[in-house]
């Protein structure tokens, strides 16, 4: 079965492999049939799970994405999913409204993940990083406690994720900063919490990550 996950209330977390995505009430996750994976959700998260069967996604006028991929949940989306819940539905009735579902999916506008890198010249900045999002160090600080140079750092971030070191840990903090904003945080707070110096400064760098502001998000 193919699996749409999306939450009510608050903020959850799915991590397949080195990758960890953010499930939140505006951000679903779609996680196609096979996908090993783990997750966990803080005390007083809602949280759903809508299935799909490999022979009705086969029937799908679009074509459904083979990897993980983060979904916006619109309101239209939501009553949609909210109907397949409703256990009197007929089989004619509950097969159309999956094709609608379906046929409505979109990427989130940012996949709202974090892309764990396994070399071993990079843990120290993983753990860093993960560890605590408002770590200030530059690339040019860690390439001189590393003793390497910074160009070895960013290739090292782009063979595994794709990102350079600076949108990397902004990636970090993106992931962070949604969870937070789903627990409904002070922008203040998060803003602190994630190493801005103010408010405004923090909606700056999320709307240029995600294309979207720190408010779209709350639920």
């Amino acid at each position: 079965m193919h699996e749409l996950l999306w939450n009510d209330a608050g903020p959850s977390t799915l991590r397949a492999g080195p990758r960890t995505w953010t499930v939140t009430p505006t951000i679903g996750l779609w996680l196609p049939a096979g996908t090993v994976h783990s997750a966990a959700a803080r005390a007083g998260t809602v949280y759903r799970a809508t299935y799909f069967s490999l022979e009705m996604a086969a029937e799908s006028a679009r074509p459904l994405p083979t990897e993980p991929v983060s979904l916006r949940v619109t309101g239209l989306l939501r009553e949609l999913l909210l109907r397949l819940g409703d256990e009197s539905l007929n089989e004619h009735s509950r097969r159309l409204t999956e094709t609608m579902v379906l046929d409505v999916l979109a990427p989130a506008p940012h996949q709202f993940l974090v892309h764990e890198p396994t070399a071993g010249l990079l843990q120290p900045i993983v753990a860093a990083v993960l560890s605590d999002p408002s770590d200030a160090r530059t690339l040019r600080d860690w390439s001189r406690q590393l003793k390497v140079s910074e160009r070895t750092i960013t290739r090292a971030f782009r063979a595994e994720t794709g990102l350079g070191f600076a949108r990397w840990v902004g990636s970090v903090r993106v992931q962070r900063a949604t969870t937070l904003l789903a627990d409904g945080e002070p922008l203040e707070d998060i803003a602190e919490a994630m190493g801005y110096r103010s408010p405004s400064a923090f909606g700056a760098a999320f709307r240029k990550l995600t294309g979207t502001t720190p408010s779209s998000l709350r639920n």
